[in-house]
Formats: structure tokens, sequence, C-alpha cells
């Protein structure tokens, strides 16, 4: 057996066991073709599998020898070195009257006489250029005997005629992506080697070698004794001497002139078609090229079922745009520009504007980006805004004005609210030297991106003036105009709802969730689902949960499960399930919350969200963590200029839990300190009461709460009522009279349990009152049990009763949320569409009361829905 020459790079370190052990199964077909590119490991994966195999006959044909009738000599005599039977006295020689047919057919000979299994291995085939060779060696190969086995090795796909075999199960094929390292192999690799890296190196070295082997090796020659072998890895590319030797060796020099052409002046792209690369060639027939790229395997990766779009490894990316420099650096610079050109014109803003960036045309690229903010904006890509402004000069700043305006738009998505009014003062100062044809469209998306300011803000007044400059008729039309009408009722309605116009802040979400719906606008009708959530929330928790259950099952289904515009009914949804004392599903929605809002500094969002984390501690009992989170909502509450909807709520319980925590009397000087229409809510009452009953003072604790038990007092919610009652009996407790106490829980339970609220008994000390006393005075026995539940540590129990039944078609889509399977992949499990299984999900999450999918897969375990479905089905 001879061993393979001339594969310097194939020196093997690690043994590859699973992928041996996969060649050994290929292998047991008639005939296994390995196809990989160069420096694949092919010839490496052929040694490790020669050493457990005996009866082999190996030809690999010779660079610049490929002649056919070398090859089929060299295979005839691999063949005859098997068989026991002398070397003829006159072996065949390449003459002019050879015939390939003839000698293939005595090999097929000379194997049928041998006994036992044979394998006969051809390595580097691809080096085989003679169509007559292909022909007589189809023939070849599917006339192997029986008991005779080929392996072939090759860089590209060969035009061998094997289709016989393959539909008959005698074909077998390992490709490139079988001959990949793996994260697990490359750190093998390099330990071998003595070379130690971080898990984080490690993946940056394996990402961008893409698991290629030849690459790897060469990363670990360079790393051998490297004083800084981390900050080696991060500037790892294929520009680094000894691969771009490699490459240009084993891949570019052996393309064609205008192969090459191609290759260099589209290698400023990230993804690259036919058309465009026509475009920059100035030529034709660039798809046909890298198909045939491809279909060689020539580091040129297709992006799309139909291979339209393509893409070059990210070494092979790097060696050429170094290539490019070196041999034609004064076309860098245009290959950008009518790349952007092209780009713009198809609609995609974000590369083009990141080619004129490329090209130094930063005018152009900050006009192009301010003038499709707004849509990027509307479409969700806040985080690409934000990358292609830092990709500015910090020059710039200044010298282009537009870019204030998308300055804006990413300052208010961060929360950074006196950051944002400043650059729109910017704008609004440079209005009037607009030209004509831009000065209306800016002066709308300034008077957009003010609304949105004084949203967040709370300033009710300017809201509604920029909602109603924006909803007036524009003269000419403006092309968003649909997008910013549901905008203005966005931010409209948020701001309603947030200072308790109820009705008519949902009214307006609603209608912009609908308008957003209508015009194809997902991102604008998550956004207002979202807020609609919190606007419906006091009314109605089980109408609020549906709509955001509604946000959260749209926002996924696009991939904005973690978007800051789901952050609203991610915390309102935890809010309501911390009422009714679903704590821990309650923390699970939070913390995604937290995940979602990320790096916004809004006060808005993050009073709420502190707020219901307040709300959260204190109902587990944790008074301190419940205060520092209230104290923390008061903090960015004082930031908004006007008091919302749940001003009285953080006030109130962070006063409360200061006089829990024994602080009555900086909690007493603070309650004397407020004044105004906050001073007299039911809230403030009910923090009264708090601090009363620390104090003692059982008497002050009914009087302060008298006003919240007849009504008289502004009640947010009819939970502060519950509350009231609640402090009510705990003072009557105190004082000795029963009856008393038993009434005011009455009341506390008739009031809470349509809602199913729990949260107050608990946030109380009304819940431990509840157990101490007889169950059976009592009515509302089903909210007991759920109440004493959570006073002891469980969550409530979920009641399927008052659930509604989940479909066949639902149940059916029920049994996938368990496993690893993708929507599409549950699509094409069910032979049903996407879009069928998003609706189900839907249905299934409302249905079961669920805030996602695990959460989902939790509640259908509790009601024994998947067991049920899984004897059944």
């Amino acid at each position: 057996m001879l061993p393979l020459a001339g594969k310097p790079l194939h020196r093997r370190l690690i043994a590859r066991d699973a992928l041996v052990a996969a060649l050994d199964r290929a292998a047991t077909r008639r005939v296994t073709i390995i196809t990989a590119p160069a420096g694949s490991g092919k010839s490496s994966l052929l040694q490790a599998w020669f050493e457990h195999r005996e009866r082999l006959a190996i030809v690999q044909v010779q660079r610049d020898k490929q002649c056919a009738q070398l090859f089929w000599l060299a295979m005839l005599d691999a063949v005859q070195e098997l068989s026991d039977r002398p070397t003829p006295a006159e072996p065949l020689t390449a003459s002019p009257d050879f015939s390939g047919a003839l000698v293939a057919d005595r090999i097929l000979s000379e194997l049928a006489e041998l006994t036992g299994s044979v394998c006969l291995v051809i390595d580097d085939l691809h080096e085989l250029t003679t169509p007559e060779a292909f022909l007589h060696l189809t023939h070849f190969l599917i006339n192997l005997p029986p008991h005779v086995h080929a392996v072939l090795a090759t860089r590209r796909d060969l035009p061998l005629r094997l289709h016989q075999l393959r539909l008959a199960g005698r074909l077998a094929e390992l490709r490139a992506a079988d001959l990949r390292f793996n994260a697990t192999e490359t750190r093998a690799l390099l330990a071998a080697e003595g070379i130690t890296l971080s898990d984080a190196a490690v993946a940056q070295l394996h990402e961008r070698t893409e698991g290629w082997a030849a690459g790897l090796r060469l990363a670990a020659i360079s790393l051998t004794d490297h004083p800084d072998p981390e900050r080696f890895v991060a500037e790892f590319t294929g520009s680094n001497r000894a691969v771009a030797e490699y490459l240009v060796a084993e891949m570019l020099d052996h393309q064609p002139e205008d192969v090459q052409n191609l290759l260099l002046r589209t290698s400023i792209l990230h993804r690259v078609n036919g058309e465009l690369a026509d475009l920059l060639t100035g030529g034709t027939g660039a798809e046909r090229i890298l198909l045939g790229l491809e279909d060689a395997n020539a580091f040129v990766v297709s992006l799309d079922p139909d291979r339209t779009w393509f893409r070059y490894h990210h070494l092979f990316g790097d060696l050429l745009r170094l290539e490019l420099r070196r041999i034609l650096p004064g076309e860098v610079q245009n290959l950008h520009r009518r790349t952007a050109g092209w780009l713009a014109d198809q609609g995609e803003i974000t590369e083009a504007v990141w080619h004129l960036q490329a090209a130094g045309d930063w005018a152009d690229a900050a006009v192009l980006l301010a003038d499709y903010s707004f849509g990027m904006l509307l479409d969700g890509q806040e985080e690409t805004m934000q990358a292609l402004l830092e990709a500015f000069p910090l020059r710039t700043g200044s010298s282009f004005p537009e870019l204030s305006v998308v300055r804006t738009m990413v300052s208010l998505f961060h929360g950074r609210l006196d950051e944002a009014a400043a650059q729109l003062a910017i704008t609004e100062a440079r209005l009037a030297t607009a030209p004509e044809d831009r000065r209306r469209r800016l002066a709308t998306v300034v008077a957009s991106l003010n609304l949105s300011l004084a949203r967040r803000r709370g300033v009710l007044a300017d809201v509604m003036r920029y909602a109603r400059f924006i909803d007036s008729p524009s003269p000419g039309g403006i092309a968003l105009s649909s997008e910013l009408r549901v905008m203005a009722l966005m931010n409209l309605g948020t701001a309603e709802a947030w200072t308790l116009g109820i009705s008519d802040g949902a009214r307006h979400l609603q209608e912009g969730a609908d308008l957003a719906r209508k015009i194809g606008r997902p991102y604008l009708q998550v956004a207002c689902l979202a807020q609609l959530g919190f606007a419906t929330k006091l009314p109605d928790f089980t109408y609020s949960r549906r709509r955001c259950e509604e946000a959260i099952a749209l926002a996924e289904e696009h991939g904005w499960g973690t978007a800051a515009i789901l952050a609203p009914a991610l915390i309102t949804l935890a809010c309501s399930m911390v009422w009714t004392g679903e704590f821990d599903d309650a923390d699970l929605a939070l913390r995604r919350a937290d995940l979602a809002l990320g790096s916004d500094e809004g006060p808005g969002i993050g009073t709420l969200l502190h707020l219901v984390k307040g709300m959260l501690q204190a109902g587990r009992g944790r008074i301190q963590r419940a205060a520092e989170e209230f104290a923390d909502a008061h903090r960015l509450q004082s930031q908004l200029s006007h008091p919302h909807a749940l001003t009285g709520y953080v006030t109130g319980w962070l006063l409360a839990s200061q006089a829990r925590l024994g602080f009555c009397t900086e909690a007493r000087n603070a309650l004397e300190a407020l004044g105004g229409p906050l001073a007299d809510s039911a809230e403030i009452c009910n923090a009264r009461a708090a601090v009363c009953l620390a104090e003692g003072e059982l008497v002050g604790t009914l009087a302060a709460v008298s006003r919240v038990i007849d009504r008289s007092a502004p009640a947010v919610h009819i939970a502060t009522v519950v509350e009231a009652h609640l402090l009510a009996a705990l003072a009557h407790s105190g004082l000795g009279a029963a009856e008393l106490t038993r009434q005011s829980i009455e009341h506390a339970l008739a009031l809470a349990e349509p809602e199913g609220l729990i949260l107050p008994f608990v946030m109380t000390g009304g819940g431990d009152l509840l157990e101490s006393l007889p169950h059976h005075r009592f009515a509302h026995t089903a909210l007991i049990a759920d109440i004493l539940d959570v006073v002891r540590g469980a969550s409530p129990a979920l009641s399927s009763a008052a659930l509604p039944e989940l479909s066949p078609a639902e149940l059916r889509v029920l049994r996938y949320l368990p496993t690893n399977l993708s929507r599409p992949e549950i699509a094409n499990e069910l032979s049903i569409s996407v879009n069928t299984v998003n609706t189900h999900l839907r249905n299934i999450y409302t249905k079961l009361q669920a805030t996602g999918r695990s959460s989902a897969v939790k509640r259908a375990r509790e009601r024994r829905l998947l067991t049920r479905f899984t004897r059944s089905g």
C-alpha cells in the first residue's frame, strides 16, 4: 500500500473517529465519493481509514499528469499488486492505439478474480480532465464486482453518470459539510499542538475558518509559540501570509482570467448574485461562473434553494479583498459606489449605506440613511441604525445635519430623552434651509419624533398637538402617511392610558393596531398591542392578558421576542400574574422584559418595570427588596413631566413598605409633604393606614381607609379597595372585634374574586390573618384555597374548568411544543403552513393563559393535556 503523497497540511494531529466511522458506513456501498475543497482533509481522512483496511488498491491522480492513459495504467498496476500472479513480462504502456475502454474491462476482470473484499481508492480525481476517461470510468464503476468497493476523493463534482447506483442505494457521498471540524475537534487540534485558548477564542477561530481543516492547521502552525494567542485569533483572516499563500496557490491561480476578475471585483460584497456581478465586471454570464465555482467547491457557497445568491468562504473572501487592493487599488471606491446604487434601487438600504461608507462617500451615505431611517425604525431595525451611525467618522456629526434625525430615533429607542431632545433641536433649527422637496417630509418626521418624545416624557398636551399635526392632510401626500398615523395613534393612546384616559387610550391603540395590520406593518402592530395590554389592564385583567399574549405571539413570529417594543406587554402580563399570585411565571416574564429593554433609560417604562418588580417582591414577603424596587420606580417617575396612572401605587406602596420596615417617621413625613389630588387618592389613604398600623394606631388605620371603603376617595383599581378592607380587617383584629374582622375579610374576598386577586392578601398580611380564622365562616372557598396556597409558598391551582378547551388541531400542534422543533419544522411534520402553526400557537397561548412556549408546556402538563394527547394519538 502506497501512502498518499504531496499532502503537507494533512498531518493527522487528532483522531476523528466519528468521521472515520462515517466513511466506514459509506464504504459499505458499491461506490463512495468524497467531495470537498482543497485543504478539507480528504486525504487525511483516507490515511486514517487505511489503518484498519488491508485489501487496498490506491491510485492518486497527479497534477499535470492527468493523461487518461497514465491514469488507467496506474489503476491496472495498483490492482495487479493485490494479485498473487506474477507481473507480466511486458506490461502495458502508453501508446497511440491505447484503449481506455479495453483497459477498464481488463481491470474489471482482474478484480473479479480476486477473492475477499477489495477496496479501490482514487484520490485527487478532479485532476483527471479528459471527458472520454470519465465516460469509461462511469462504465467501470457501474460494473464493479460485488466484492469490490470504490472510494473516490475529489475537490469538485465529477461528470460521472451514476444515477443508477444512487437510485439503487449503492452510492454514498461525503461532502464538505461532513468534513468540517466542529468546535470540540477544533479545541482538540489546538490542544494537540500545545495551544491553549479561551472558549471565546476557540469559538471565534472555528467560526472564522468555518471548520476548514487547512485553515485550522495553518492557524495552529502560526499560533505555536506566539506571544499573544488571543490577539492572533482576533486578528486572524485570510490575509494571514500562510493562509493567503495557500489559497492563491491552491485556488486563485488555477482559475481562468475572467473568473479571477469576477472573484476580485465582487469580493467587496457580503453576498453576490449574477446581475450584480455582471454590473461590477462589465461582462455577462456571471451567474454561470458562480454556479460553476460552487459546483467546483471553490469556496463559493449558495445562500438560497434556487442558487441565485452566493457568498465566499470567510478566509477566501479576506484573501480576495487583499488581492483586489494589491492588483486593482484604484477600482475599490468605484466598485463600492456602483454596488450602493444597485442595492438602493433594489430597496436594500442598509447594505447600500454600508457600501457608500466604505467608498468614503459620507454625505451621500448620510442622506440615504436619513431618507430611509423612519422606514427602518418601523421595521424594527434600531440596532442596525445604531451600527451605521457608529461607522460615520466623528467629524461628520456637524457636517451632515441629516444624521441628527437618525440620532434622535436611536436616542429615543434607548430612552435617552435629553439627548434625543438636543438632536431634535438641531434638526428643527435647520428645517428652513432644507430643499423645498424635503422640507415637508422632514417636518412631518420631526413632528412624529416630537410626538414620541412628548409621550415618553408624559406631556399629554404636546402629544395632542403633534398628533393633530401628523393627522392633518398633507399637500401632495407623504409616502409614510399611514405609518405616521399609526405612530400618532400609538403615542396618543399610550399617553392617554398613562394619564387614566382609559377608554380613549384603548380605542386609539386598537385603531392603531388594526391599521398597522392592514398596511402590513407588524412591528407597529406589536407596539400598539403591547401598549394596549397596559391600557386595558386596570378595567379588565383578562382582556389585557389576551392583548399582551397576542403581542408576544406576533413578535415571536417575526423574531422580535426580545425587542424593546415588546417590553410593555411583558411587564403588563407579569403585573397581571403578580396580582393573581402567579409569582414564578411573573418572574420569568420580568426577566424577559429586562432583556428586551436592554439599555433603555426611559423613565416611563422603567417606572412600570420597577413597580411590578416591587409588587413581586412584596408578594413573596421580601419587604426590603420590594422597598428598593419601589424607590427606583419613584425616582424614575419624578423624571416625568406629569403624574401618571400609577403614581399613587408607586408612592403609596413605597411609603407602606418603609413603614413595614420600621421607618414610620420617614414615611409619615413624606405623606405630610404630599399635596394636590395625589394626597387625597385611595392609594395614599391606604399608605397612611399602613403607617398607622405599623405604629399600632389601630383607630387611625380605620379612619385612614374609611374614604377608600366608602368610595369617596378615587381609586385606580378595585384592588385598592380590596387592600383597604384587608387593612381594616387587621385593625379590627388588633382591637379584638372578631365579627368586624370577618366582615372586612368577606368584603375583600367578594371584591377580589371576579379577577382572582391574591396579591393584596399576601402584601398586607391579610393572608396570614385569613389562615388563622375558621374558613367555614367565609364564602369564596376556591379563592381562599388559592390565597392560602400562595401564603404557604405554592402557586395557585390552575382551574382547567375556567379555561377554554383546545381544538384537535391545536392539540396536535401542542404535542410538538416540548420538542426542539422550530415552527417551520412543526409545520412540515403536520403538513400545514407556518401561518397555520402560528395561528394555532396564538390560540394555545391564549387558552392556556401562557406567556410563551415553555409556559404553554407547563400549563398543558398541569392540565394533563400532553399525556392525554399522547395516549389517544
